[in-house]
């Protein structure tokens, strides 16, 4: 599915592009995907030479649970002293936050076709195997403790 992307970044950026085919939820359960998407970086971080690559100049790239994944292998890496520093991360609309489903971004874009506000909730609770039940407290906000609210508002709010 991703094929003319790849190809379409390799060439508008002289760039050699990997595409890590991980296994799919729900014959796949969480964390396959991670650990499949992790496994194939190092690989490729420690044989990048094979390949012609610099190691030093290794970005990582994803959309939607592409991008989660992306942000999650850029955070298992980060203090890894066996292999060489991304070089950066690109996270094309990631599944990054669940505190607050009411932020401008979500109320601006909760009708937008395919990816639904409610369905983008459903879609991420399914991912993670979590009972659907929880989705209008998580909607409502009242899914977080008013101490954790408090807490990380500093980093996820409106402001």
């Amino acid at each position: 599915a991703y094929e003319r992307t790849c190809r379409y970044f390799a060439r508008k950026t002289n760039s050699v592009v990997v595409s890590v085919g991980y296994r799919l939820a729900p014959e796949h359960p969480y964390p396959t995907q991670f650990e499949d998407c992790l496994t194939a970086t190092i690989h490729f971080m420690r044989t990048a030479q094979d390949y012609g690559v610099d190691p030093s100049r290794i970005i990582v790239c994803g959309d939607s649970s592409g991008g989660t994944l992306t942000a999650a292998v850029a955070q298992a890496l980060v203090t890894r002293r066996d292999l060489p520093k991304l070089r950066a991360q690109i996270l094309i609309y990631p599944y990054l936050q669940c505190v607050d489903f009411n932020l401008p971004s979500y109320q601006q874009n909760e009708g937008v076709p395919i990816l639904l506000k409610e369905r983008t909730l459903v879609l991420g609770l399914k991912y993670l195997n979590k009972d659907l039940s929880v989705v209008e407290a998580i909607l409502n906000g009242s899914h977080i403790p008013e101490d954790l609210q408090l807490k990380y508002q500093k980093w996820v709010s409106p402001d």
